[in-house]
């Protein structure tokens, strides 16, 4: 089983400790990719339109300035680092211990900073999203792909890839081959802040119930016990299952 996550724009900073080692983290492949993307960071959020280039309003100019210092920046366990709705309803920290062991090994949550990392790799607090073109690197997106496609080759197991990422990390990475015919791209009708809280509950039920099924239908028929849901077969070759959730009124 992989469960792919989005990031959160929230994220705690650390306040003591070391900083983030690229070479240390989950995917060591991708540690060029992301200096080269923490560097280019950097000196954009030092100029005065860095709020213009990220795609953010000037309220939140004290994350940009900590883009400047993410090699010193203490940081924090990803399960920690990231915050808001999504991270909310996943809630890794109040899981069994079975379950975290299951998320520290199911779990990718992509990032624009990293590519992608583990929910127990130490990461340092940023504000960058996939959508930018960021001066020196290009739009994100299309500039980890390569960089993804190698280190995440052979790396998708046997099981299933349910995918919760937005749009933009999405564009990222796709799965290929027969790693395409067993992915999953969860999909929640209505408003955005609803739509991240469901796939946050959904990977709860997947990781507490150790959920872990070969095929789409079954999955979708163990979802079914917390869930409305219905399950769409992929419209062509490399395209995903679709899994439309709805959560139960008061979920």
């Amino acid at each position: 089983m992989r469960i792919l996550l989005p990031p959160s724009e929230g994220k705690a900073a650390g306040r003591r400790g070391r900083p983030s080692d690229v070479d240390a983290l989950s995917f060591s492949g991708l540690a060029g990719m992301r200096r080269e993307v923490a560097t280019a960071l950097a000196v954009v959020s030092g100029r005065p339109d860095a709020p213009a280039v990220l795609g953010v309003g000037a309220g939140v100019a004290h994350e940009i300035r900590r883009n400047t210092v993410l090699g010193e920046a203490p940081a924090l366990r990803a399960r920690q680092t990231y915050t808001g709705v999504l991270y909310d309803a996943l809630d890794l920290g109040s899981l069994d211990p079975s379950a975290r062991r299951r998320a520290a090994g199911w779990v990718w949550i992509f990032s624009a900073l990293y590519g992608v990392v583990r929910t127990g790799d130490r990461i340092a607090a940023f504000r960058l999203s996939m959508g930018v073109d960021l001066p020196g690197v290009g739009p994100l997106a299309a500039a980890w792909r390569p960089h993804l496609e190698e280190a995440l080759r052979g790396e998708t197991g046997r099981g299933l890839i349910v995918d919760c990422r937005s749009a933009a990390y999405a564009a990222a990475w796709t799965p290929r081959d027969d790693a395409a015919d067993r992915w999953v791209q969860v999909r929640v009708p209505g408003a955005s802040h609803m739509a991240k809280h469901t796939r946050g509950l959904v990977a709860r039920e997947i990781l507490s119930d150790g959920l872990d099924p070969r095929e789409p239908v079954d999955l979708a028929d163990a979802l079914s016990v917390a869930f409305d849901v219905n399950l769409t077969p992929p419209s062509r070759p490399g395209r995903p299952w679709v899994l439309d959730v709805v959560p139960p009124a008061g979920g």
